[in-house]
């Protein structure tokens, strides 16, 4: 069955480029996606970078400057002060690389597992699951799993997908639950695994 869902996903999305990616730029971009929608986070992450173009600009960048560009992402102060916070150690302690690590990315403050995991997905190609609020909800709605927390879903969603498939899982499932599936207003109707789904099967009937 999950084989199935991620196949006609696939056959309906198109992955995004975010893949081979410069690290620093994927995790400055994930942290700015924090509570805030894509179209936001872009116009945050192009206006960041259009001005100030690595890492070691943005350390010496003021403060009041990085929180006016990123403004369309919300909560900008916080993640400005973030920004510069996670830069500075990245220079300091990691010759400003990006760690490819879990441990080692969840150390740095305002980075959980969602953005750790996005991370390790989008900037080095390596197995996660990233669970933002679109993978916890369609993983429950589908009947995937049966979970009250984000962390909760990954660690059960790790156990019954295939390691080979846990890249592919948040790209498409976010473009699902962003077109179909959708927090209100749903589109079962046009659903391609409706079939697998739970919530379908239990609110729904085919005359």
């Amino acid at each position: 069955m999950i084989r199935d869902i991620v196949d006609k996903l696939n056959e309906i999305y198109d992955l995004r480029e975010f893949l081979n990616k410069d690290p620093y730029k994927v995790l400055i971009r994930t942290i700015l996606s924090q509570r805030t929608r894509d179209e936001n986070t872009d116009k945050a992450t192009e206006n960041l970078f259009s001005k100030y173009k690595n890492i070691n600009e943005i350390v010496q960048a003021p403060i009041e400057d990085i929180e006016q560009l990123i403004k369309s992402a919300g909560f900008y102060r916080v993640k400005a002060r973030r920004i510069k916070e996670v830069s500075k150690i990245l220079l300091d302690q990691y010759n400003g690389e990006v760690p490819h690590t879990l441990n080692e990315l969840v150390k740095l403050p305002g980075v959980g597992r969602k953005t750790a995991n996005c991370v390790l997905v989008y900037a080095f190609e390596l197995p996660a699951i990233p669970v933002d609020t679109h993978v916890h909800r369609i993983s429950n709605k589908l009947g995937l799993v049966d979970t009250k927390t984000p962390e909760q879903t990954e660690e059960e969603l790790t156990k019954i997908i295939p390691k080979d498939q846990w890249i592919l899982l948040n790209d498409l499932m976010v473009q699902f639950g962003q077109t179909i599936c959708k927090p209100q207003n749903s589109k079962c109707e046009i659903c391609p695994i409706a079939d697998h789904c739970q919530y379908y099967n239990n609110n729904f009937t085919i005359e």
